[in-house]
């Protein structure tokens, strides 16, 4: 099970963060009218086997629901995630959902 960090919305940067033992994990957003885009995650090798890669995406579909925006997940990381969360695929943008085989 992944331990619980706290992930943060860093605005300026256009990114949702984790900050750990002096690194920091994070998921680039791009807002647009109604949607976000998730184009990047990067986690550091310091990181790898936490889980904070699925809390990031947590917390940006988390995001998305509470905004009312649908998502774009371009990121690779973001689209395999999502393919494996049912209990989030209602979230994404219509013109991604037949290229990632959700319905």
């Amino acid at each position: 099970m992944a331990e619980p960090v706290v992930v943060t919305d860093n605005p300026e940067k256009r990114r949702f963060e984790v900050n750990l033992d002096g690194h920091t994990a994070f998921a680039e957003y791009r807002l647009r009218p109604g949607q976000i885009v998730l184009p990047h995650t990067v986690v550091p090798d310091e990181f790898a086997g936490r889980g904070i890669a699925g809390q990031l995406a947590v917390f940006a579909f988390g995001y998305a629901r509470e905004h009312g925006l649908k998502v774009i997940p371009t990121c690779p990381f973001m689209a395999g995630w999502v393919k494996k969360h049912p209990e989030a695929q209602d979230l994404v943008d219509d013109s991604c959902r037949e290229p990632l085989g959700i319905r």
